[in-house]
């Protein structure tokens, strides 16, 4: 049980965080001995995080149903995200068992967020429908483990001037639709990993809601405090341990 405890830990707190979750998932559970499972596991650990979204969210959520210009910004990033999923499936879940992509992936992650240091002060508050399709794209690039979903659409949004509040939520928001659409797809190999430990699974889903809500909660303050470039050193260094460290 314990194994899965730090696997929801992990995923609470660099869901959020914009340090690749998914990347951080295949490195903890290639130290922790474990094989077979990758994807079925990380599932199940997301979706943990997914709940503690729409607690986080909650209020936001509901006034989606009254902001019809939004929902439909929020439809838009669904639908090109899944266009990508559902197109690169079988590819995407092939790297989730290398290490040197995962590897690259957050060197790449990394060297944006250091970017926005520089290239992410703007203070337009709309978003459109232009912003959507790009951010649709950049989500959709995000399935690939190592390149972090959090990192990239906030970063997107960012260099497309949008101010860090706005970012923040509408990068969150957008994620959730998208997050629970890659569970459904993944039903079957979720299915599977239960019927392994489940009380181990059910932790590990628990302690991801709880750590991604603090996660959360930090996030929003370091975004607006101007500090969000610093994860980008800590994706770079975590890359080179991966490449000197870990086969695979």
């Amino acid at each position: 049980m314990l194994k899965y405890i730090i696997l929801g830990i992990v995923q609470g707190l660099t869901e959020f965080f914009p340090v690749s979750s998914s990347g951080h998932l295949v490195i903890a559970q290639k130290l922790l001995g474990m094989r077979g499972e990758e994807v079925g596991v990380s599932v199940i650990m997301h979706l943990g995080t997914v709940l503690s979204l729409i607690v986080f969210f909650w209020k936001d959520i509901l006034k989606l149903w009254r902001d019809k210009e939004t929902l439909w910004l929020v439809l838009t990033v669904t639908f090109i995200t899944g266009i990508i999923g559902l197109g690169g499936k079988d590819f995407f879940e092939s790297l989730f068992s290398s290490a040197a992509v995962v590897a690259l992936a957050l060197f790449i992650t990394g060297t944006i967020l250091i970017l926005t240091k520089k290239f992410g002060r703007g203070k337009r508050e709309k978003i459109g429908i232009k912003d959507a399709l790009i951010l649709g794209f950049t989500q959709g690039l995000a399935i690939i483990p190592g390149l972090s979903r959090s990192g990239i659409t906030i970063s997107t949004l960012l260099f497309r001037g949008i101010n860090p509040k706005i970012s923040f939520n509408f990068s969150f928001l957008a994620s959730i639709p998208a997050v629970l659409g890659a569970a459904l797809l993944e039903a079957k190999e979720i299915n599977l990993v239960f019927k392994g430990d489940s009380k181990s699974l059910v932790a590990g889903f628990i302690f991801s809601f709880l750590t991604g809500l603090l996660a959360l909660g930090l996030l929003k303050k370091i975004l607006q405090r101007a500090k969000f470039h610093y994860f980008g050193y800590y994706c770079i260094l975590v890359a080179l341990i991966t490449l000197l460290f870990i086969k695979g």
